[in-house]
């Protein structure tokens, strides 16, 4: 599946969720302006660094579950107050949020699982160590001076 086609399938999803929810179950989300509370710097800082922006931001606070989010997963947490504050005014902006949510947590947790180093010095006692590209494999011979040529 192509990332456009995953994009729409995800904003599709998001959107119907947040029309059942506004409609049916009675959940008002917030109807503020992202750019009119925040700006890019903010922005670019809760993608690489959500714990830290989260814990030093204007950003509300509290509760078991928020702290639960901001231990476990700062990405998804920051994706779910997206969209309960920012949804009717920059559903596309909440859409990121979410692809980066889904897509930082998912990479996070293959790399922390699948470590480089762990398979670098990982060897196996059957497997003969890997010779460096640098290094001639060569046999020497000891020539005894003291013997003449025939």
């Amino acid at each position: 599946m192509t990332k456009i086609l995953r994009f729409l399938i995800l904003f599709i999803f998001i959107s119907t969720i947040s029309w059942v929810l506004i409609n049916y179950v009675g959940v008002e989300f917030g109807k503020t302006n992202f750019w009119d509370k925040h700006g890019l710097l903010f922005l670019i800082f809760i993608t690489l660094f959500p714990r830290l922006t989260l814990f030093f931001s204007s950003i509300p606070f509290g509760g078991l579950f928020w702290w639960l989010g901001f231990i476990f997963a700062p990405r998804l947490l920051v994706a779910i107050l997206a969209t309960i504050v920012y949804w009717q005014q920059n559903p596309l902006l909440v859409t990121i949020a979410w692809l980066v949510a889904l897509g930082g947590e998912a990479s996070e947790k293959h790399f922390f699982i699948n470590r480089p180093y762990k398979k670098r010095f990982a060897l196996n006692r059957s497997q003969k160590p890997k010779q460096d590209k640098n290094v001639i494999d060569a046999e020497y011979t000891v020539i005894d001076e003291n013997k003449s040529d025939r």
